[in-house]
This record gives structure tokens, sequence and C-alpha cells, in this order.
């Protein structure tokens, strides 16, 4: 190794032991190894001391920098770092997540490549919880490319990670770019300054950063994203969307707000949208007045941007009708009808079961584009809600259920619906009757009996969410099963006429529509012995 680094690889921890070496590793393994590693600890009072100077240690390229008192975010840690960085180029990497081996590389051949101010790649998330591996903001990042400033593609906003990318020391020193102490939500402010401030930065369409994500992480472990439960959270959010939008003026790219609070609205408010059918009056009464005011300055025009369904949410919280805004919340990005609607003289259809009296209400709830009652049946917008559930024999389930009907698609009388669920891709269907309530509501009762569900000889260990499926006129349309959000999680063991014996949890999930959840776990020890022998059956079927 040179005498001078290449690049200087920021690690920020704080009291993260555990994974902290697995970070080191990933740097200590790249394939580009002229690098510096910086340990910047944020006054931890773990074990991570010792950990980080064992690192230290065992490897030249690492050096271990202790902040002398805990600031409390990731932004200065970040700062003290580059104020001692050696290379002309700098990465940051949190102590949670990983590079993948080729990142430096492949960001520091962009540099290389041209004149840019910063590359950035691809950023692969991985579900701690299930393994699941997928892309952040894929369609951003799919194409290689140089773009000569943010506003040639203002929509790579919503790509806001300072930790993707590789930055010349000397385009953030220039500019005087630091992250912003005692604040959270730093690495949208500082990403936009820097999108705001460079010329010219390359994307590479290839991973350069591992993130891992843990969504039912203790509340006391879980990352500043995961802690949208806290008022203070959604509080910290709105002022960094205040200050995004005066650098924005300042730095004469007033332009950009449209797309800057489009990126919001789709994006930051629509994660606290999704968790709003969960929360309390209380909540709800303090989110409205710390959100509210915010979505009153927000472009229309971004706002008109938005499906339909979210633009609904955000009208009725600022009309006040919060119980309304949960209501409609179910329905976000899930094609869920409403419960009801109303038509007046013109002919034209609202959310809800009054006329909207002022102008720009009536603009937001207006549904008439969607066509509830001329669509074709099979994309017809029902809504199925579980009214009650209840453990009925051994390994079965007793369900009430009720179809809403606004768009009065289906022929008034009884019709036949179906519950279908397929744990190890085997469906099983339980059918059953529902029959008018009064016009545009429909109810059913129908055991659901998981027992009888054909399962994979070996078990299943996972989640399903079961749908519901109307039929008329031999059309076929399904939608999802709302739960209740309030009733007690039910466990029962299952024993399938073949296979292994399984414990099955029946719980409302804890997130986004609140579908009705259904948890398989293998038990026993033949469960045990039939998982040991799928790796060699496996083996001794590709030989044959």
């Amino acid at each position: 190794m040179s005498s001078k680094p290449d690049v200087t690889v920021t690690v920020i921890v704080y009291n993260d032991a555990e994974r902290l070496p697995r970070a080191v590793a990933s740097l200590c393994a790249q394939t580009h190894a002229n690098i510096e590693i910086v340990i910047s600890d944020d006054c931890s009072t773990d074990d991570t001391p010792q950990v980080a100077r064992q690192l230290e240690a065992e490897d030249p390229r690492v050096r271990y920098l202790r902040l002398p008192v805990n600031s409390g975010g990731c932004s200065a840690p970040r700062n003290r770092a580059m104020e001692i960085a050696r290379a002309p180029y700098l990465m940051f990497l949190d102590s949670d997540d990983e590079l993948p081996p080729r990142a430096v590389e492949l960001l520091l051949a962009a540099h290389r490549e041209r004149d840019i101010d910063f590359a950035m790649g691809q950023v692969e998330r991985v579900r701690v919880d299930t393994g699941k591996r997928s892309l952040w903001m894929p369609d951003l990042v799919a194409e290689r490319r140089t773009v000569a400033g943010i506003d040639s593609e203002p929509r790579l906003l919503f790509e806001h990670l300072s930790t993707s990318k590789m930055y010349a020391k000397d385009f953030l020193d220039r500019h005087q770019l630091r992250f912003p102490e005692g604040i959270h939500y730093e690495d949208q402010l500082f990403s936009a300054q820097a999108y705001c401030l460079a010329k010219a930065f390359t994307i590479v369409p290839e991973p350069v950063y591992r993130w891992y994500i843990e969504p039912f992480a203790a509340a006391g472990a879980a990352s500043i994203s995961n802690q949208r439960h806290k008022i203070s959270n959604v509080r910290d959010r709105i002022h960094v969307q205040t200050l995004i939008d005066d650098f924005l003026v300042e730095s004469g790219h007033g332009a950009l707000r449209e797309d800057k609070d489009f990126k919001f609205l789709r994006h930051d408010f629509r994660m606290y949208a999704g968790d709003l059918p969960f929360r309390d009056e209380d909540w709800m009464r303090s989110f409205a007045g710390a959100v509210v005011p915010y979505l009153e300055s927000v472009s229309p025009a971004a706002l008109a941007r938005l499906p339909r369904a979210e633009r609904v949410v955000i009208q009725l919280l600022r009309d006040g009708r919060l119980g309304d805004a949960q209501i409609a919340a179910r329905g976000t990005g899930h094609g869920v009808a409403p419960r009801e609607t109303v038509t007046d003289a013109g002919g034209r259809v609202y959310w809800g079961p009054r006329i909207p009296v002022t102008e720009q209400t009536q603009g937001e709830l207006d549904l008439t584009d969607l066509e509830l009652s001329t669509r074709p049946f099979t994309t017809a917008l029902f809504r199925h809600e579980i009214l009650s559930v209840t453990a009925g024999a051994p390994g079965t389930l007793d369900l009430v259920i009720r179809t809403y009907d606004p768009g009065r698609q289906l022929a008034v009388g009884p019709h036949v619906a179906a519950v279908h669920i397929a744990p190890g891709g085997r469906r099983h269907t339980e059918r059953f009757r529902i029959d008018v309530v009064r016009p545009g509501i429909y109810e059913g009762s129908v055991r659901l009996n998981l027992s009888a569900a054909d399962l994979p000889l070996q078990g299943f260990a996972g989640v399903r969410h079961p749908i519901l499926e109307l039929e008329q006129d031999r059309q076929r349309n399904s939608g999802l099963l709302l739960a209740p959000l309030d009733f007690p999680a039910l466990t029962t063991t299952v024993r399938p006429r073949f296979g292994v014996p399984h414990r099955v949890t029946v719980e409302p999930e804890g997130r986004g529509s609140g579908r009705l959840q259904v948890r398989w776990e293998p038990v026993g020890n033949a469960a045990r012995v039939v998982r040991a022998a799928k790796p060699v059956m496996r083996r001794v079927l590709s030989r044959s």
C-alpha cells in the first residue's frame, strides 16, 4: 500500500460492538486495497472501544477516532472523521451495514474516468428477519451515465442516502459541505446540498452499499427511520424539509421545489401514512398538528402527481377528519375501495358519506376518474374487512367478513365468495356465501380450516396473507382481506395428513393496510429431521 490512501471510508459507530467487525471486514476485503478506514465512535459506552482498538491493531489501514462526548446523531462522527481523512476521496459506512467487495473499485474508477464531484451506485437492501434482498430506488440507478447537475434529472432527489456515494474531498471542502449537526435526517439535507452544488456526478449501475433493514427491531434499538411512532421523529423530518426548502432558494435552485415536494409526499409522508391506521386519537392529533402546516406549503403541482388514494388521506388530515384519514390510509397502494361514496347533482363521485363543501376538498376527494361503477369486474374496487376472528375447532378459524361495494358492481342478492391462502405455494380454498346487508354492503361467514391446507412434505416456514375472491358472470375479482387491528394473536398446532406438524399464528399485520396474517412454523423432532434431510435429497436428485 502506498503512503497515501486513495479513498478514506469512515465507519460511524455507537454501542455496536457486535456488528462493527463485520462492517470493517467488508472494507478490508475490498478489491481496491489502498484505502484508509476510520472508525469514528460517537462515545460508545459498550465494548466498542475495545473492539475498535483490536481492529486497528490487526490492520494498519484502520484508524480509531473516539468523540469525547456523545453527539446523539450521525453527523458529528462523520464530520470529525472528515477532518482527519488523508485521501482525496471519501465514503461513509454505518456500523450495521457493509460495502460489497467491489464498491470502492467501481466508484473510484468513475472518478478517474472523468472530472466529477461524486459517484453513486446501487444500494442493496437486506431484510435481517427474512434475508430477502432488494434494490433501493432501482429505476434511478439502472443505467450508467454522468449527470450534468441535478436540474437535468430532479427525480434523483429520491435517492437521498449519503452512504451510496463517493465524494471528491476537494468538492466538499470547496463548498464547506458538512453534515448538519444536532438534527436527525441529516442525510436528506446533506444529499440535497451535494446534488445542487455538484456540476457533474456519475451513476454506476452496480451495488456499492449493503443496507441491513430491521423492520421489527426493539424500539430502543430501532434506527431513526424506524422510530416513526415518535412525534419527535415527525417533527425532525418536517424540520429537515424546511431546511432543504431554504437551501433550494438560497442556492438558486428554487425551481426544484415541486420535485422535492413530490419526493417528500411520495416517500417521507407516505411512510407515516401507512402507519396511520395503527395510531390512537392522541397521536393522530399530534401528528396532524406537526404535519398539516407543512402540507399547506407544498407545491399543488407536486400534490397533483400523487395517486388519488394518497391525496385523499392528505386532504382528510387537512380537514381534521382524522378517523376518516385512518380508514382511507388502509387503501393506499393496494387498490382498496372506500367504504362509501356520494354523488353530487353533476355526477361527480366523492370519497365518504357527504359532498365536500370547499372547492379544495372537492378537488382532492373526487373519485370520479376511478370509474368505480363502470370499470371491468375483474379490476373493480371492493373493500373486504373482517369483522371478527375467533378460534373454532383445532386448526380452524371462524371469520365474519363484510364487503363494501361503493360502485354497486355486484348484482343485488347473495353471491359466492372464496378465501384463498397458499402456504408453500399450494393454494387452499374455502367457499362461502355473502348476503346483502344494505345497498353496497354484503356480509358472510366462513370457516378457514388451516389443518386441511396441503403443506409441503418438508414443512413450510413463512407468512401468508389470505385473499378474498368474488365471482360474477364467470369473471373473478380478488382483493385484500383486511383484519381487525386489535384482535389478540391466535396460536394453534395443525397436523397435516402428510408431513410434519406446524405451529400456526393468526394475527393482524402490524403495518401497511393491516391484512390478516397467518404464520407457519414446523415444530417437533420430525420437522428437524425433514429439514436436515432436504439438502441430502437435493444432492441425490441432482445426480439422478
